[in-house]
């Protein structure tokens, strides 16, 4: 297992995004893949940035492995906050209808085969997994 421990800041995005990136380019998997799953990590970490530790800042440990599946695991010590409780958009609507919110964690969801989270210890633990087709 592979892991980046970070400061859950904007200014970090691209090495988070770098180090994502340089893992799946170690696969041989298909680019349009490649591409989703860093998007759905870019989604999550910038979620953890705004809010897990608002106003303050905190650490964000990113583990990235590959099994049967690719996996990343993202925890945080910041406020409990479980982003699958939020229910899904309702994308049919027009764009000014919508709540404003959740569509980031959808996409999410929607990207990858699975999205977990649990709280433990005092931490946040959202576990994105991916198929290795």
């Amino acid at each position: 297992m592979n892991e980046l421990t970070i400061e859950a800041k904007i200014e970090n995005l691209d090495t988070v995004v770098d180090f994502i990136t340089e893992k799946l380019s170690e696969i041989d998997y298909p680019m349009n893949i490649q591409m989703e799953i860093a998007v759905a990590a870019e989604e999550i970490f910038v979620n953890i940035a705004h809010y897990a530790y608002s106003p303050e800042t905190g650490d964000v440990v990113i583990r990235f492995s590959v099994e049967d599946q690719i996996i990343i695991e993202f925890e945080d010590k910041g406020k409990p906050y479980n982003p699958l409780d939020k229910e899904d958009p309702d994308i049919t609507l027009d764009i000014d209808k919508r709540e404003i919110g959740g569509l980031g964690i959808f996409m999410v969801k929607n990207m990858m085969d699975s999205v977990e989270y649990r709280r433990k210890d005092n931490r946040n633990l959202l576990v994105l997994r991916k198929a290795i087709v």
